[in-house]
């Protein structure tokens, strides 16, 4: 028996409801893989930065980013940061502005 133009459509708008779902799906399994990925990373670069420099382990929170905050954002720092970017980048391929205002 033949379907009607009515059943087709109910099949065709049943069918773009399972791939709308899909697409939900697929987007959340992104968004958990990219959190995931953010922890790894933050917890490694927490790691490797108390395994050089072990002194901080008992610092506060607050002592801590007062820390980082007079050793890291110097412009010494600064401009290590940026040829290490620059390094990576011509590595890659990569202007060193398609690295900009990326972590990794």
């Amino acid at each position: 028996m033949a379907k009607t133009t009515i059943e087709k459509i109910a099949e065709v708008e049943e069918q773009i409801r399972q791939y709308e779902n899909r697409r939900k799906e697929l987007i959340q399994q992104q968004k958990e893989e990219a959190r995931k990925a953010r922890t790894h990373r933050i917890c490694k670069r927490g790691a490797l930065l108390e395994s050089m420099l072990p002194d901080t382990i008992p610092l506060s929170d607050e002592q801590f980013n007062m820390f980082l905050e007079k050793t890291i954002k110097t412009p010494f720092a600064l401009k290590m940061l940026d040829a290490v970017k620059t390094q990576v980048s011509e590595a890659s391929g990569k202007k060193p502005e398609d690295t900009q205002g990326k972590a990794g």
